[in-house]
């Protein structure tokens, strides 16, 4: 019980930041697709631009953060003196090098490869997007020496301090210059420091100001060029490159349906049709918050408590909670999606909502998935979780060149369900071979069923109003609570 106690903490500390984070830019979705903002169109160029970034971030980074806290818990390296020291400043350095090449190159090729990508008239943003994710990669072992090391609360605030620089400079920019401008009502002020030509630019222009103060916030803490040692490094990207091309095969899973539907639907729609997909794909942030904030505080769990006695079966009950809180925070999405819906004021982006519940569902998957790769990851095979991303990758683009043709963006939507789902039945599959974990398969297929039967059940029921929330409430709640018994019940028999 300690164990899962110490791992709920650190999940909420670590998660604190990328929770806040990742659910202020969900709080951003309002103002993004506010109609004195951007139209649909407009948002999908957003949408798609930030899809290419998702796979370059992937290569930069290669693996680096899950080998730094392998490497970090081998037994040569914890007793050694000095062998932290040398494995933080080589994989800093590791990573750094090929950023800096990168954005020399990026920076100019820029309009070439905003040609390229079929963003002509966006080169601008395709510069600063470079830029971003060099930065990125270049902030990625400072910021996961912070979680090896055990200081969430640094981690916590230099993650808070890029959040609240994006939303300063997001509503200074977009909600009080553009609005006031799009308006009419401009000033002297509005007038000195705001370019309406630049447009959805503002929104790259404000992520890439967060991400240098982040950098600029962790240079003390980088180490000295002296202590790389080169035997090692080659060690690293030996470790990590199996994982990178995991991740690569994972971008795909994740993000190539915005990047294809630029390509597969006719020209005069492909953006809005993006940017509708893009902001509902966005009402399933509060599973995949979870997501984010749960891979934070697990990971070096993991490793750290792999050895520990019935650490197999601490690691099945934590996937009972994992999938009960999943498929609670689904509920409650779509038993008030009527609410919800109005995160995007703009109704002419609500068309898209009916993709809300295939992509939470499909995130429960994905969870599912990465709470299993602990066995791959534990045993040293990270080849397999290479090999699944990929069969997953080949899954997805199968499916989205089938199924967007003919269904357009509900085939995006579907194409990652059969994906997700796929990846995590063979994970479970192989895994069971070489790392026996005890998943409880029927509990986590009674709660995700029981959860999809009562949305649908409510769904039958024609209320509206007070009435429709008086039934659908206790129904959550009652969820929660029959979900709360069952653990406390399986913990304490």
């Amino acid at each position: 019980m300690s164990a899962l106690r110490k791992l709920a903490g650190q999940t909420a500390i670590y998660g604190l930041s990328s929770i806040v984070a990742r659910f202020i830019n969900f709080l951003l979705v309002p103002l993004y697709t506010s109609t004195f903002v951007f139209e649909p169109a407009e948002f999908g160029v957003v949408t798609a631009l930030y899809a290419w970034t998702a796979f370059l971030n992937v290569v930069l980074t290669f693996g680096m953060e899950t080998t730094f806290f392998r490497f970090a818990n081998k037994d040569h390296v914890k007793q050694d003196p000095d062998g932290g020291r040398v494995l933080y400043a080589t994989a800093t350095y590791g990573l750094l090098l090929p950023a800096l090449l990168f954005m020399a190159l990026g920076g100019a090729f820029s309009g070439p490869i905003a040609d390229g990508l079929g963003f002509g008239a966006y080169a601008s943003s395709v510069l600063m997007l470079v830029f971003i994710i060099g930065i990125d990669a270049i902030t990625t072992i400072p910021m996961a020496r912070l979680r090896q090391q055990g200081r969430p609360w640094k981690f916590a605030a230099i993650n808070l301090l890029s959040v609240a620089v994006n939303v300063g400079l997001s509503v200074f920019f977009l909600l009080y210059c553009m609005k006031r401008t799009n308006m009419g009502q401009g000033n002297a002020l509005i007038d000195a420091v705001y370019d309406p030509a630049l447009g959805v630019g503002y929104v790259f222009a404000i992520n890439l100001a967060a991400t240098a103060v982040k950098l600029l916030v962790l240079l003390p803490s980088f180490p000295s060029l002296r202590v790389r040692e080169p035997q090692l490094l080659r060690a690293l990207y030996a470790f990590g490159a199996p994982l990178m091309i995991a991740g690569l095969a994972g971008m795909v899973n994740e993000t190539a349906d915005r990047v294809i539907l630029k390509y597969l639907l006719p020209a005069d729609v492909a953006d809005a049709e993006i940017g509708i997909y893009g902001a509902c794909y966005k009402l399933a942030v509060l599973i995949t918050l979870f997501i984010q904030a749960f891979r934070m505080g697990a990971e070096p769990f993991f490793f750290s408590h792999a050895k520990e006695k019935n650490s197999a079966a601490t690691f099945a009950r934590i996937m009972n909670v994992f999938v009960a809180v999943c498929m609670s925070a689904f509920l409650l999405v779509m038993l008030f999606l009527d609410l919800f819906k109005w995160f995007i004021p703009n109704p002419a982006y609500h068309e898209g909502l009916r993709v809300v519940p295939i992509l939470m569902l499909a995130n429960v998957f994905l969870g599912i998935y990465y709470n299993q790769s602990v066995w791959y990851k534990l045993t040293d095979r990270t080849k397999a979780g290479s090999s699944i991303s990929i069969a997953g990758a080949l899954i997805t683009l199968v499916c989205l060149f089938a199924l967007i043709p003919s269904m357009g963006y509900m085939g995006a939507a579907w194409a990652t369900f059969i994906c997700y789902a796929s990846m995590a039945a063979i994970s479970y599959v192989w895994g069971q071979k070489h790392y026996p974990i005890p998943y409880n398969v029927s509990r986590l297929l009674l709660y995700m069923a029981g959860a999809v039967f009562l949305w649908w059940g409510c769904e039958q029921v024609p209320l509206e109003g007070v009435a429709k929330y008086a039934m659908r409430t206790p129904l959550l709640l009652g969820y929660v609570a029959v979900a709360w018994r069952m653990e406390r019940t399986a913990l304490h028999p």
